[in-house]
C-alpha cells in the first residue's frame, strides 16, 4: 500500500512538473513577469546609452588634473613623479598649482633623507596617508630611493632654472 501512495504521489509531482514547465518559468507569470521584462529592457536602453556614466566622467576629470599638474614644471621631473607624485604635491613640490593649494604638503626643499624616511614610514605604517600607502605598497627600497633624490633636488633645479 505504501508503494502505491508513493507511486501515485510521484506521478502527481511530475505531471504538475511537466504542467509548469508548459505554461514558463514559474515566475513568469502576473505583474511581475511585466516588472522583470521592463528592467531587462531598462538595462539594455542604459548600457547601449552613449551618456558617459559619473565614475567615467570623474576618471577624465583626474586624468586632466594630472595631465595639468604634471606638465607644468618649470623643471624637468621624472614620468614617475608626475604619474605618481604631481597631482598631490605639484609637478613642482611646491603643493600649489595656480595659486591653490593642493591635497599634498610642500616637498621643494625638503632633504632627500627626510623624503626617504616618510616615503619608508608612509609604506610601512608609521605615518598614516591611505593614498600615499597605496601608491608605494608595491614599490622597492631602490625605487623609494630614487623618489626621494629626485624631490631632494628639486630645491637646486629650481634654482638653477632661475
Amino acid at each position: 500500500m505504501k508503494n502505491i501512495i508513493a507511486a501515485i504521489a510521484t506521478i502527481i509531482v511530475i505531471v504538475l512538473m511537466v504542467s509548469t514547465f508548459m505554461t514558463g518559468p514559474a515566475f513568469q507569470g502576473g505583474e511581475a513577469g511585466n516588472i522583470i521584462e521592463d528592467l531587462k529592457m531598462f538595462d539594455n536602453k542604459k548600457a547601449s546609452s552613449n551618456m558617459p556614466e559619473e565614475k567615467d566622467i570623474e576618471a577624465n576629470k583626474i586624468k586632466a588634473l594630472k595631465d595639468k599638474v604634471g606638465n607644468t614644471s618649470s623643471f624637468p621631473v621624472s614620468n614617475a613623479y608626475k604619474s605618481k607624485c604631481a597631482s598631490c604635491h605639484a609637478a613642482n613640490g611646491s603643493g600649489e598649482q595656480d595659486g591653490k593649494k593642493l591635497m599634498g604638503p610642500k616637498l621643494i626643499g625638503q632633504s632627500a633623507e627626510k623624503i626617504y624616511k616618510d616615503l619608508v614610514d608612509f609604506k610601512a605604517g608609521r605615518k598614516e596617508n591611505y593614498i600615499m600607502k597605496g601608491l608605494l605598497i608595491n614599490l622597492e627600497e631602490p625605487e623609494l630611493r630614487k623618489f626621494a633624490d629626485e624631490i631632494g633636488d628639486f630645491a637646486n633645479k629650481a634654482a638653477a632654472q632661475q
